[in-house]
């Protein structure tokens, strides 16, 4: 039960079963501009890229900003919701809550939004790795890693190569013995810094590179940035060599892997084939001996037990089962929906946002879903291509191969996505921010239902926001340099390399 608003966002040490969390150290992967809800800046003088006390901030001043404290009930948890009697007249739901003295209460609704997420149920897939049981070492998940003194001068092995492994292995490995990262099929990893020094995201989320990724040959495209990532390091020399294409999974962003693994204090692994009572064989057959420690950062399974009360929905393997990643094609009327129930390579607070501003549209009935074989078929569909994509598919079912192409069709139906054209007659400078600067989620304030006044100065002064930080927190800065004439050279040389690699054939 939530004492306060920031759900994982507020830092805890001990955290209850069945809520998420963060470790201490964490930073963000995306900068602080794509981090921020349509309607409301993050702080000038906040960092790039936040400490989760910061984004914890930042959500408490929204919700005061907007009263939103006076409408939500803390420590409260959800036991049941089961559809009313009447519900396929009505669409309503009853639902049962608990307090924290353990009294219960019936309340009726008429539409859900589940928004717990999928990062609060541990997969700890140990039936994968024979003789586990035999080890005598402590062995936890990602989960509940928090600070790296515990781990001082052991041997750990960290299994998976996403965000948090990469980040919990780094960490360690200027605390730890010798770190060891088991990875199956490597990954892409980018820095939090990119060309100039500013954020890897504003550079390349961009409606201009997602329009050259469409319109140029796409091997062409992921070939030129899988060469770029590769000038940072080699991916293949430093072990973490991908068996996928750059973009189509989600990438690592890390500052400090290729610096680890030069010191040796991280070493690069295959997949684990089986343990000892004291180490860890790997398919490879080499082996590492005396290990102490081994964190599972293999990911969540997302369960709903609130909803299998009347049969509503039961998660099994992680299948998803859902229109957009939202609707039950089963449940009509429309009144359940899921937020959040996605992964990509963007910030999943400008996901969340526009699936309910989409949402609400459609429980107030201005919008309308397909009828329940389309949904099906759609469905369908995205679970054929994720197949043939991930081999491991419980770990990818709800992963969005573009999020950029999701949220505009998601803005294309409620009507806030910006149109270029009438936008270049009427603003060409705002214009050019939007098409080749940064594809923030201010661009969805900019017309339509829930048009904000201050979206297109938000966009204009998103570059003074991110070099503030740069300057202590001055706001003195006499270089105002859009990112969208930044991005257009920057693109532009892009397209250049490009059409080299195609002279030269090197592609």
């Amino acid at each position: 039960m939530a004492d306060d608003i920031g759900g994982l966002w507020k830092y805890q040490e001990n955290v209850e079963e069945g809520r998420g969390n963060v470790f201490y150290s964490l930073i963000t992967n995306s900068s602080k501009e794509f981090m921020a809800y349509s309607d409301f800046p993050t702080p000038e003088n906040f960092p790039n890229f936040l400490a989760h006390s910061h984004m914890f901030q930042y959500l408490q001043a929204y919700a005061k900003e907007f009263k939103l404290n006076e409408r939500i009930h803390l420590k409260t948890k959800v036991e049941a919701v089961t559809k009313r009697a009447d519900f396929q007249r009505s669409g309503q739901w009853d639902v049962i809550t608990v307090d924290e003295d353990g009294t219960k209460h019936d309340m009726v609704f008429d539409a859900v939004m589940v928004c717990s997420g999928h990062n609060y149920n541990p997969n700890m897939p140990i039936d994968s790795f024979p003789g586990i049981e035999n080890f005598k070492g402590k062995i936890i998940h990602s989960k509940d890693y928090k600070k790296p003194s515990a781990y001082t001068g052991k041997n750990v092995l960290v299994i998976g190569f996403g965000n948090s492994g990469g980040d919990i292995a780094t960490e360690l490995s200027e605390h730890a013995s010798q770190v060891f990262l088991s990875t199956r099929r490597g990954a892409w990893v980018l820095s939090r810094m990119s060309d100039g020094g500013y954020p890897y995201d504003l550079l390349m989320l961009t409606r201009w590179k997602n329009f050259l990724r469409y319109y140029l040959p796409w091997d062409m495209f992921i070939r030129f940035e899988e060469r770029k990532a590769n000038i940072r390091f080699n991916h293949k020399i430093f072990g973490a060599n991908p068996t996928f294409r750059f973009l189509s999974q989600q990438m690592v962003v890390n500052d400090y892997f290729p610096i680890c693994v030069m010191k040796g204090k991280l070493v690069m692994k295959p997949n684990v084939a089986s343990f000892t009572d004291t180490a860890a064989v790997f398919v490879d057959g080499s082996r590492v001996e005396s290990l102490d420690m081994v964190v599972f950062a293999t990911g969540f399974c997302f369960q709903f037990p609130f909803l299998e009360v009347d049969d509503t929905f039961t998660v099994c393997d992680n299948c998803n089962c859902l229109y957009k990643n939202v609707f039950l094609p089963m449940i009509q009327p429309p009144t359940l929906a899921f937020i959040n129930l996605v992964e990509g390579n963007v910030a999943a607070t400008s996901l969340c946002e526009m699936q309910s501003r989409w949402v609400t549209r459609i429980f107030k009935g201005l919008l309308s879903l397909p009828d329940k074989a389309e949904m099906l078929k759609d469905i369908s569909n995205e679970q054929e291509k994720n197949s043939r994509k991930f081999p491991n598919l419980k770990r990818h079912t709800i992963e969005i191969e573009d999020c950029l192409v999701y949220t505009d069709d998601l803005a294309r139906q409620i009507g806030v996505r910006p149109r270029f054209l009438p936008l270049l007659l009427k603003d060409p400078a705002l214009a050019l921010n939007v098409f080749f600067g940064p594809l923030t989620s201010y661009q969805y304030r900019l017309q339509g239902p829930g048009r904000w006044e201050g979206a297109a100065q938000a966009i204009r002064t998103q570059s003074n926001r991110v070099l503030v930080p740069f300057l202590g927190g001055s706001a003195a800065y006499s270089d105002t340099q859009s990112f969208g004439l930044f991005n257009l050279i920057v693109s532009l040389m892009l397209l250049a390399g490009c059409c080299l690699l195609v002279w030269f054939k090197t592609y």
